[in-house]
C-alpha cells in the first residue's frame, strides 16, 4: 500500500458511483479545490478529514492514515506536461510568466507569490461565444529579506 494507490482509489470509486468533488468539499469543510489536490495526493488530510474521505471513497484504516502522509508535492509524470488541459497552463506560464513576475515586483517589490498561504477559486463562466474557465488564484506575497 502507498499513497499512489489510494489516489487510484479514490478516482476508481469516484468514477464507478459518479461523485463529485465539489460534493466530496461539502462534507470536508474545505473549498473543492484544495479538497480535489488532497484527494489526487496533493495536500495533507488531518485525520479528522481523512476519516471524512475515507467513508466517502470506501478507504480502510490503513487507506486513511495514507491521506494524512505528507505528500511527495507536483509530481507530473513528465517534465513538460503532455495532458492538453495542464500543457495549457505550462503554455501560459511560458509565455505570460515573465509578464506575471515583472507586474508583480513592480507592485510589490522582490519576492514571490506563496503557493502555501495560498487559495485557489474555479467557476464557468456563461459567454454567449462559449463558456469561459474563470481561474483566480490567490496567494500571500512573500518579500525576500536582506541579511
Amino acid at each position: 500500500m502507498n499513497r499512489l494507490a489510494v489516489t487510484e482509489k479514490i478516482i476508481s470509486t469516484k468514477v464507478s458511483k459518479g461523485i463529485k468533488w465539489e460534493d466530496v468539499a461539502k462534507k470536508v469543510g474545505q473549498s473543492k479545490e484544495w479538497t480535489t489536490a488532497l484527494c489526487l495526493g496533493q495536500m495533507t488530510a488531518t485525520p479528522a478529514q481523512a476519516k471524512i474521505i475515507g467513508k466517502v471513497f470506501g478507504l480502510t484504516a490503513e487507506e486513511q492514515k495514507w491521506l494524512c502522509v505528507v505528500p511527495y508535492k507536483g509530481s507530473l509524470p513528465t517534465q513538460v506536461p503532455t495532458d492538453p488541459l495542464i500543457y495549457r497552463w505550462y503554455e501560459i506560464v511560458s509565455v505570460y510568466g515573465t509578464t506575471i513576475k515583472e507586474l508583480i515586483h513592480e507592485e510589490f517589490g522582490d519576492g514571490i507569490m506563496s503557493a502555501i498561504d495560498f487559495s485557489m477559486d474555479i467557476v464557468r463562466e456563461p459567454d454567449p461565444k462559449g463558456d469561459r474557465v474563470n481561474v483566480v488564484l490567490s496567494g500571500k506575497f512573500l518579500p525576500y529579506k536582506t541579511y
